[in-house]
């Protein structure tokens, strides 16, 4: 029986910059998106007061990761504190809305909570084919429907809603 190695292994330092820094960017770029959405702030001064600072925050860091020091604890402390923000974010709308898609929301942070535990358990292979990583990536795949598919729920639901407010 062949084990199969993790593919972490095969990482040189350019794969791993963009590894972090592709992470931290899109949760970033997530959190601004709960923000704005959440807060439904849509006079672009309110929008650009969100996110100049979070995109300044996480360009900074990117920097850091790159041409300072490539550190995966601090990076992941920053995904983390991130995550989590939006994850509450998300948490209270849904627990404070009557949207009518909004238990696609409470699954998404349920979900999203529970499967960050195997990010951040990092078991080595077991038997040598399946890692925390490969699990999360795996697990994570419905999390990717049920946030796009409240998307497109929320984009109907908020269009009809000023189809009713115009008539």
């Amino acid at each position: 029986m062949i084990s199969l190695i993790p593919f972490i292994c095969r990482d040189v330092e350019l794969t791993e910059k963009l590894d972090y820094s592709s992470a931290v960017a899109l949760v970033g770029y997530s959190l601004i998106l709960a923000i704005l959405r959440v807060f439904d702030l849509r006079d672009e001064a309110s929008r650009v007061m969100v996110a100049a600072p979070l995109v300044a925050f996480v360009t900074t860091h990117i920097l850091y990761l790159n041409f300072y020091k490539l550190d995966y604890g601090l990076n992941m402390k920053v995904c983390m504190a991130m995550g989590v923000a939006q994850l509450l974010i998300w948490g209270i709308w849904a627990g404070i809305t009557s949207h009518p898609s909004r238990w696609k929301v409470w699954l998404f942070v349920v979900w999203g909570s529970l499967v960050v535990f195997l990010e951040m358990l990092d078991f080595p292979p077991y038997k040598g084919f399946v890692d925390a990583h490969a699990l999360w990536h795996a697990v994570s795949i419905p999390l990717t429907y049920f946030c796009w598919s409240f998307v497109q729920d929320d984009a109907e639901f908020r269009t009809s809603t000023l189809l009713k407010k115009i008539k």
